[in-house]
């Protein structure tokens, strides 16, 4: 019964230790294959010295049931995804973030 404890407690560890971001996948990745998995991004920055950050949104509507009216009139706020690569075009971070600006006035510090 002992073993059995110990084994099935073995077991929960190691499967909280690999349970990963799905995300962490693409650190250590190049930016170009990023790019044919997910698209291009909706924008990039340059990153002074460090590489390029870039920046993928997905707006998402408070209003969903469009049997109320426009899903465009309700409140609404974006989804980010920021992948920062280095020079060389490895992924070495991303971060994401809800927020309600539109892509087009994002500053990334």
């Amino acid at each position: 019964m002992k073993k059995l404890l110990l084994l099935t407690i073995i077991l929960i560890l190691q499967a909280c230790a690999t349970a990963k971001n799905p995300n962490d996948q693409w650190i250590g990745q190049s930016k170009k294959n990023l790019i044919k998995a997910w698209g291009p991004p909706i924008r990039t920055i340059n990153n002074q010295d460090h590489g390029e950050i870039l920046i993928y949104a997905d707006q998402v509507y408070a209003n969903t049931d469009t049997s109320e009216g426009t899903r465009i009139a309700g409140p609404n706020y974006w989804n980010y995804t920021y992948i920062y690569t280095h020079k060389d075009g490895k992924i070495y971070l991303y971060k994401t973030d809800k927020q309600q600006q539109p892509p087009q006035t994002i500053a990334v510090k």
